[in-house]
């Protein structure tokens, strides 16, 4: 009986070991997709709209028809003469276009201008940071905004943030991962780690284990 326990207890002692051996080599290895490039945003980008956001109105030589309205959670907008007009998914110079053509019903040569004044754009132009983060959030994404502009709004990581094995899944390239090196943008200070985010990203933010 004795010497059967003493085998238990070396093959449970033995099989402990490989798992621990097992998670310590699998939170050592890093992500087995490429590094984010570090340039990614475009020069010609052009914000566009979406619920939730304010949009100001401004009909030249017409004051009363100015004025600052809400995109609606269906993405419309309403103005004493413009009804039911779409406004998500385009930017400030098309809805102006647009304006223009519904007012030129009862309003001789309008010229409009729109003005964002409340951020907030489409789902698919936001950037979602999801894990450990010590904020995770969606922020809405701006012109030539990087990972660290993303950690600071968002707070940082957590004390069981896995930060060299976040990703970043970019849904305008297809949903392909990358790689990023949260862990030494943040806590070293290596800005090579620092990179360009796109509309739509997601950053994933593993757990460690250790």
């Amino acid at each position: 009986m004795k010497t059967y326990l003493n085998q238990r207890a070396t093959w449970m002692r033995g099989a402990f070991a490989a798992v621990v051996l097992g998670l310590l080599s699998a939170c050592a290895s890093t992500p087995d997709f490429p590094p984010a490039p570090v340039t990614a945003g475009t020069d010609d980008y052009s914000y566009i709209i979406g619920p939730g956001d304010s949009v100001n109105i401004i009909v030249s030589r017409n004051p009363e028809l100015s004025m600052v309205v809400p995109v609606r959670p269906d993405g419309k907008i309403s103005t004493p003469l413009v009804d039911e007009l779409v406004a998500q998914g385009k930017n400030p110079q098309q809805l102006a276009r647009e304006v223009e053509q519904a007012l030129a019903k009862y309003v001789r040569d309008p010229v409009v201008t729109v003005i964002v004044t409340n951020f907030i754009g489409p789902y698919s132009e936001q950037v979602r940071v999801v894990g450990q983060a010590a904020k995770p959030q969606f922020l809405p994404y701006k012109q030539k905004m990087t990972l660290l502009d993303v950690m600071i709004a968002v707070g940082g990581l957590t004390d069981f943030a896995a930060g060299n094995s976040a990703t970043i899944l970019r849904s305008s390239e297809g949903n392909k991962q990358y790689s990023v090196r949260l862990k030494d943008l943040i806590s070293r200070g290596d800005i090579s780690a620092n990179v360009e985010m796109r509309p739509g990203d997601i950053l994933i933010i593993p757990q460690s284990y250790f």
